[in-house]
């Protein structure tokens, strides 16, 4: 028999570490996501651009925030997912998405969690900020 895990308000959720963020996975997110934006790939074009160098495609930020998630609860559970982006991952950055529940709540007859979640570089800079309501059944 599995013992259920025990959730409350105010716990954190085990981390996800991605990365170092290289070129080469930003050429290959380029390639699956048809985001071919020069700033992200085209270290010239950046620069030229005021930039120090190419950055990470902020989907690609999000794409492994749904894996933290999805990694804590089945995708299935989650009903809601909202982010916004709040600063650029440089390329070269090592990515921690980070969550804790916020709040339990029981909503048409189901008991869920809001998740305060977000990413931050190696540097502790947090590049999304986000919020999920996620199934606990």
């Amino acid at each position: 028999m599995t013992v259920p895990e025990t959730v409350f308000e105010g716990q954190e959720l085990p981390e996800h570490i991605c990365g170092p963020i290289d070129r080469t996975i930003l050429a290959l997110f380029a390639g699956a996501s048809h985001d071919h934006v020069k700033l992200h790939i085209d270290s010239d074009f950046a620069k030229g651009a005021g930039m120090d160098d190419v950055f990470a495609h902020g989907m690609l930020v999000m794409a492994y925030l749904g894996q933290f998630l999805t990694r804590w609860r089945p995708q299935q559970n989650i009903r809601k997912w909202s982010t916004r982006f709040v600063a650029i991952t440089p390329v070269h950055a090592t990515i921690h998405c980070r969550g804790r529940i916020a709040e339990i709540i029981e909503q048409d007859g189901e008991r869920l969690a809001r998740v305060k979640l977000g990413a931050w570089t190696d540097k502790d800079v947090q590049t999304v900020d986000g919020e999920a309501l996620v199934a606990l059944g």
